[in-house]
């Protein structure tokens, strides 16, 4: 056999295979078709189809980004809004110990006993305590107790009276107090040294 009729078996079987190859893809084309045309759906439709449910997820989508906008909103108003009147029932709790206070004062200005005075001053002393144990304000007890940075602030260092009072608290100049197991003030303490 001479090269050119190797050459030409070889084109040949080549342009076999492209037909077989041809068939195939123009069969694979007619069953999509046939498949297409049982399920009774135009591709055009399928497209139009498939833009109408892009539109719809698209007004989803933004009316989900609106509810999520207004809910933010709103959120951040009421949150200024508790900010801005956060203390309101506190302060409207405290209003029956100022009366109170202003009771006591007429009274010192008027020459009262000095007796019943101490008492009702007392008597305020003790009705503002339970207010603030109401809104969980405790005082920090420190006299006696070990230096802690966390909840006493060091104003002064004395010699220690005795060796067992080193580090630990002599004296509170101002009462510490905590809410919430949080430090609202620290105390201010005198330490031995």
């Amino acid at each position: 056999m001479s090269k050119k009729n190797k050459k030409n078996q070889s084109d040949e079987a080549k342009a076999a295979q492209q037909d077989v190859l041809d068939d195939e893809n123009k069969e694979e084309q007619l069953a999509q078709e046939q498949v297409n045309e049982e399920a009774g759906e135009d591709p055009e439709k399928k497209i139009a189809e498939l833009e109408a449910q892009l539109e719809h997820e698209k007004k989803e989508y933004l009316f989900l980004m609106a509810d999520f906008e207004n809910f933010r909103r709103r959120t951040l108003k009421e949150k200024a809004d508790l900010v801005k009147n956060g203390a309101e029932s506190a302060m409207r709790d405290l209003l029956p110990v100022v009366d109170d206070m202003e009771r006591a004062l007429d009274a010192i200005s008027k020459g009262g006993d000095l007796d019943s005075i101490k008492e009702g001053v007392e008597l305020i002393y003790n009705k503002f305590v339970k207010y603030l144990e109401s809104q969980h304000v405790k005082a920090i007890d420190s006299t006696g107790k070990d230096f802690d940075t966390d909840v006493h602030e060091a104003v002064t260092m004395f010699p220690a009276p005795e060796p067992s009072m080193k580090g630990k608290v002599i004296d509170t100049t101002i009462k510490g107090y905590m809410i919430n197991d949080k430090v609202l003030r620290h105390a201010k303490v005198v330490v031995g040294s």
